[in-house]
């Protein structure tokens, strides 16, 4: 995500947020210095001893609280070293003392209006609301981080538990009738045991707490944030023990899993649960957890296939319970056009399409409602049990075909917070497990409601979900969205919290769990503003995992977001194969570009390792952090597995679609798949991790939508059969997000050369296929440090000299020639002229026919020769 996109984002979720705030209410007699909007919290109350004023005279002041105006007295006073290493983004601001003789009316106080009010010099009075997640952290963290929270049973028992010390009173709704809870002042958790009848039925919390978004105590309806199942639609939560047998489908104590292959060599395919299977006429459960067990559909046979070529695991989107789409059939919505008979460049497909999304079957679901039970829309009935067992039944499914299962996970925001329905934490401990800017506005830097992993509840509420997953579900992985808005600390507890999970203890190996996430570094915490954060440069070492978009860059061109798509890059003709665009540049400058981008990729191959050392092209020694990405340095891995490589994912056009943007429209069918498989070889084949989106292999296209998480089926499901197309053409993207490029989709999409066929799909699946299996059966794509990296992988023909278009790898045993361009190219290793080298026996009897053919060795000189648009790979021997 870029800064300009950043700031457009977050401006339209302040105004979305401000809308909802009520009006400040005027005062009868304006004082010499005027106060802050009533909705603002410029105090910061860090701990029980301290309290930072934003904006404050450094005077005497006081927090005012209660019916009678109950005060605690505020003396001026300094951050000591521990307070300003915990709060390093309120160093600079007024800080005062808590009166040792108030200390003991803290807890009081926080259960209800709280103001910090002070006399300022000119005789006015200064009032402002208080932000009191560190104070809660101070008092109740310490023993609440240690509390069982949720349904928990005892001898077929419930005792339910929702930390919420804030609260004046919480009760339990069940069964139609009121059920007090029970405070403990320690941890300020509320509970309540009742009897085994409990069990299936659902409940809410009746939560009775002062909400400063509206300036009132409220008593609020809200579900449980640790429920383990729920009602459909989410409206109730459902007394649940995932441990009963009646939910563990056959076979699943003793499910045997397939193999775990170390994150440094896992190849993942990226999939949303419903494009999987909406739209495959061979599967009986389409859209649904349960395709997943449709052994003999196209696209289960598809995963298998891509199994038994060493992809190891598949990567669900958001299949936790979100707040976007509704559960039930008979409350979805659906487009009320015949959208087939519109013309492949039609604006009408994306007006028809647009009308029903906010209430159709279809989200990429990053807005959680519940972190910890399954989406209910996937489901055969969002009611009852069948979210649990089929979600288990979809990863029995995906194991038998010889996958492991990674879980995308988001918990750096939340769907709303606030009085929202849709908020649920919020209502809770209004306040607390969203992250605050200074003025007590939510932080929406992610566009929605950012939380506060920092915060010892909110980040014990990531570690469980995680382990709950993990241990009662049998995730295989997990991929945290926007991770560098999480602690470093607090990901390194999750890690922690998997290790300790043991086979005999509790039916899984928390130690073969792989861990990735979006490193990105912007937003109200970048560059460590409020914490260490979980960025690229701050997770390398840890095993640990960050998307590096280094190489994707350079393989696809210019950036993601940039206003002529037509930015070429390495893979899609820059320098070699131009195309009209005066945005590339004059010819010297794409020759430099290329070249540059050619070390990014190099860098890339590596697995984006810090201190890998090579020539780069302009004929220097250099390491790997100091190549240059847009001011960043290219390499920031310690090890292999710590930067996760790709070419494309589900943000912005799937591979196909850019490609279609940037190759020069001449390009015929065949030259683009081979371009295709040339970009994915760039992952495929690099040290480290890779991933891919799912169909990527197969053309996929979402004709041209950057940004398709509410586009629906139309724009979104997978095609598995051929003679269904690749999805090219469907109409003009949605105008949101889309229609600035409007001017270049509509020749294209309207072109039907783009549209390729099943020679060309077939052709590219199986020519991806050989190369995972290369990948797969060569351990040189797997070494484990950066100096066996360095000592085994480098790249011969890289200096002044290197041909644009072509990079040349030795890896061990192997040769890797990556040309780009449309000509046959000869690379000459001069320091292998009489070595054996022959092409390797996958590619030499596999489906790439032009690579068998034509790729060759002479070993005479040295020379390998490569036919246009082709990766191919040699072995010695």
């Amino acid at each position: 995500m870029n800064g300009p996109l950043r700031r457009t984002v977050a401006a339209m979720a302040l105004v979305l947020c401000a809308a909802a705030l009520p009006a400040a209410s005027s005062a009868s007699a304006a004082p010499a210095s005027a106060p802050p909007p009533a909705d603002q919290a410029l105090a910061q109350w860090i701990d029980r001893d301290t309290v930072v004023w934003k904006g404050a005279e450094h005077t005497t002041s006081q927090l005012e609280f209660g019916a009678h105006g109950r005060r605690i007295r505020l003396t001026p006073g300094t951050l000591s070293p521990s307070e300003r290493l915990a709060y390093p983004h309120l160093t600079g601001h007024p800080a005062f003392t808590v009166d040792p003789r108030d200390r003991r009316l803290a807890r009081t106080a926080l259960r209800g209006k709280l103001l910090a009010t002070q006399r300022t010099a000119d005789g006015g009075r200064a009032t402002t609301g208080v932000q009191i997640p560190g104070v809660l952290d101070d008092l109740y963290g310490a023993r609440a981080r240690h509390a069982v929270l949720g349904p928990v049973f005892r001898h077929g028992r419930p005792t339910l538990s929702v930390w919420a010390p804030t609260a004046r009173t919480v009760a339990l709704e069940l069964d139609g009738r009121r059920v007090p809870m029970r405070r403990d002042d320690t941890t300020g958790t509320w509970r309540v045991t009742g009897p085994r009848d409990w069990t299936g039925k659902p409940y809410r919390y009746l939560v009775t707490v002062w909400a400063p978004t509206v300036g009132k105590t409220v008593t609020n309806k809200v579900t449980d944030p640790y429920s383990t199942a729920l009602t459909a639609d989410s409206a109730r939560s459902v007394v649940t023990d995932l441990d009963d047998p009646e939910l563990a489908p056959p076979g699943w104590p003793g499910l045997t899993k397939p193999a775990a292959v170390p994150l440094r060599r896992a190849r993942i395919q990226e999939l949303q649960l419903r494009d999987f299977s909406v739209e495959d006429r061979t599967s009986r459960h389409p859209g649904q957890y349960l395709a997943f067990t449709d052994r003999r559909s196209d696209g289960m046979r598809h995963l298998a296939s891509l199994a038994r070529s060493g992809t190891s695991y598949v990567h669900l989107l958001p299949a936790f319970d979100f707040a976007t789409t509704p559960e039930r059939p008979a409350g979805q919505s659906r487009p009320g056009c015949d959208l087939a008979s519109y013309a492949p460049d039609s604006d009408r497909q994306q007006d028809c399409v647009g009308k029903t999304a906010g209430r159709d079957a279809y989200n990429w679901g990053y807005d959680p409602l519940h972190y910890t039970v399954p989406e209910g829309s996937y489901a055969s009935d969002p009611g009852g049990p069948a979210r649990t067992v089929e979600f288990r039944r979809m990863v029995q499914g995906l194991n038998g075909a010889g996958l492991r299962t990674v879980m995308d996970v988001v918990y750096n925001h939340t769907a709303a917070s606030g009085q929202d329905p849709h908020s649920v934490l919020d209502r809770i401990v209004p306040g607390y497990y969203q992250r605050l800017m200074d003025d007590g506005g939510v932080a929406t830097s992610t566009c929605c409601s950012g939380t506060a992993p920092e915060h010892t509840m909110m980040g014990k509420l990531v570690v469980d979900s995680v382990v709950t997953w993990a241990k009662e579900y049998k995730v295989d992985g997990f991929r945290f969205d926007l991770m560098g808005h999480h602690p470093k600390a607090n990901i390194l507890a999750v890690r922690k919290a998997l290790d300790a999970l043991t086979p005999e203890k509790d039916g899984v190996d928390g130690k073969k769990i792989i861990l990735y996430g979006e490193g990105w570094n912007f937003g109200e915490a970048a560059n460590d503003a409020r914490f260490v954060q979980a960025t690229q440069r701050n997770m390398a070492g840890t095993g640990i995992a960050t998307f590096s978009d280094r190489a994707r860059d350079a393989v696809r061109g210019g950036s993601p977001f940039d206003g002529d798509p037509r930015v070429q890059g390495f893979a899609s003709g820059l320098y070699t194969d131009p195309n009209s665009s005066e945005e590339n540049g004059s010819p010297a400058e794409q020759r430099a570009r290329l070249l540059h981008y050619q070390d990014l990729i190099k860098v890339g191959l590596t697995g984006n390792l810090a201190d890998y050392t090579f020539t780069d092209t302009t004929g220097h020694r250099v390491k790997g952090s100091r190549i240059d990405y847009n001011g960043a340095p290219a390499g920031y891995a310690a090890a292999p597995g710590d930067a996760l490589a790709y070419a494309d994912a589900h943000d912005n056009e799937t591979l196909y679609d850019a490609l279609a943007y940037k190759l020069p429209p001449r390009t015929g069918a065949a030259d683009r798949s081979r371009m295709q498989v040339l970009a994915l070889a760039t992952a495929a084949l690099s040290q480290g991790p890779a991933l891919s989106q799912a169909g990527s292999d197969l053309l996929r296209s979402k004709s041209l939508d950057r940004n398709s998480f509410d586009s629906g089926d139309w724009f979104n499901a997978l095609h598995w059969n051929c003679a269904d197309g690749n999805g090219f053409g469907r109409g003009l993207p949605p105008a949101a997000g889309n229609k600035d490029k409007w001017p270049y989709a509509r020749p294209l999409l309207a072109d039907p050369a783009l549209r390729p066929g099943c020679t060309a799909i077939h052709q590219t699946s199986a020519a991806y296929r050989d190369l995972l299996r290369i990948h797969a059966t060569e351990p040189a794509f797997g070494l484990p440090t950066t100096a066996r990296v360095q000592s085994a992988l480098s790249f011969p023909l890289s200096g002044k000299d290197e041909t644009p278009g072509v990079i040349t790898m030795r890896l061990g045993n192997l040769v890797i020639v990556f040309n780009a361009t449309p000509d046959r190219q000869d690379q000459t290793v001069r320091a292998l002229a009489g070595e054996r080298y022959a092409l390797h026996p996958v590619q030499a009897h596999g489906a790439d026919r032009i690579t068998a053919a034509a790729a060759s060795y002479a070993r005479t000189s040295g020379t390998f020769t490569v036919p246009a648009r082709t990766v191919a790979v040699f072995r010695r021997g």
